[in-house]
């Protein structure tokens, strides 16, 4: 690693540790040249795949988008910031954990729905309205009739 101080472009690891958390480790380095120290932080650096939107154009995942979804279904129910924080890490975990450069909006769509259902049946309903296209009272019959079946199961059934 180039040094802060004089920009010699080697420079060596005097000590190594993990941090409490385990997720960086900080090191220390000092520069032959100029025998200045200084600390670096190394970390794992997850990408989360593009989304690939109905038309066929690709955008790059954007958390606050998810957050904008939870937030508009959630609007005045009782669910607290914790529990959409929770929801959301949930959603980005299942996007990492697949490892795919890429992923259909609509998979996406479908993890927040699944969030919703445990969090709040009618925020569930509210983001199923927009999420499916709801045209008509029969569609929100139809929603709560599925929500009503599937009270023992733990999702709704998939469209």
């Amino acid at each position: 690693m180039k040094c802060p101080f004089c920009h010699t472009p080697d420079t060596s690891v005097i000590d190594s540790r993990v941090s409490e958390e385990g997720d960086r480790i900080r090191r220390r380095r000092r520069c032959p040249h100029c025998d200045k120290r200084f600390t670096t932080y190394e970390t794992v650096e997850l990408r989360l795949p593009q989304v690939v939107k109905q038309d066929g154009n690709r955008a790059e995942f954007d958390r606050e988008k998810l957050r904008t979804g939870f937030v508009r279904a959630l609007h005045k129910r009782p669910v607290s910031a914790e529990d959409v924080e929770a929801a959301m890490n949930r959603v980005v975990q299942k996007l990492l954990s697949l490892g795919e450069r890429e992923i259909a909006s609509h998979k996406i769509g479908e993890m927040v729905m699944g969030e919703l259902y445990k969090l709040d049946k009618v925020a569930y309903i509210r983001f199923a309205s927009v999420y499916r296209s709801f045209q008509g009272a029969a569609d929100f019959d139809d929603a709560i009739r599925e929500l009503q079946g599937s009270d023992s199961r733990k999702e709704p059934d998939k469209p």
